[in-house]
């Protein structure tokens, strides 16, 4: 299987609509505001096979010392295959040196992110304020 990963801002709504409402994200009901928090992100990740996205991930930092890992999203059809062990390998690469690495894991994404070296931190709980109903 030949699939792409790279750092790349070129994704267009419909692709990127599909995936979300593929993964069951309540985000994919407001377009209007998920591309362009996608496009504004520090870093934006995205993997494509024979030209059809199928994974994208992005990174919000301070450009030093944090960064925050929102979004990871898989193609159902194609998780499991290390799609997004290789996004988030590409992302890591360019936060290799930061003092903080966050992001919030919920399901069977738990798993998958303690294989990449993600721990809880801490005594810490999640906490927020959130419009959506998923997670």
């Amino acid at each position: 299987m030949s699939v792409i990963v790279k750092i790349s801002k070129e994704i267009e709504q419909d692709e990127v609509i599909s995936l979300y409402r593929a993964n069951e994200w309540s985000s994919a009901e407001i377009p209007e505001k998920l591309i362009p928090a996608l496009l504004n992100s520090e870093t934006l990740v995205t993997a494509r096979k024979d030209g059809k996205l199928i994974g994208i991930g992005n990174a919000i930092s301070d450009g030093h010392l944090v960064v925050y890992y929102p979004h990871m999203q898989v193609d159902p059809n194609y998780q499991g295959l290390g799609i997004g062990r290789m996004m988030m390998e590409l992302m890591q690469s360019k936060y290799r040196g930061f003092h903080q690495q966050m992001l919030t894991a919920d399901g069977k994404a738990v798993e998958f992110y303690k294989a990449l070296g993600f721990e809880r931190a801490g005594k810490t709980e999640s906490m927020w304020v959130y419009a959506g109903n998923d997670h």
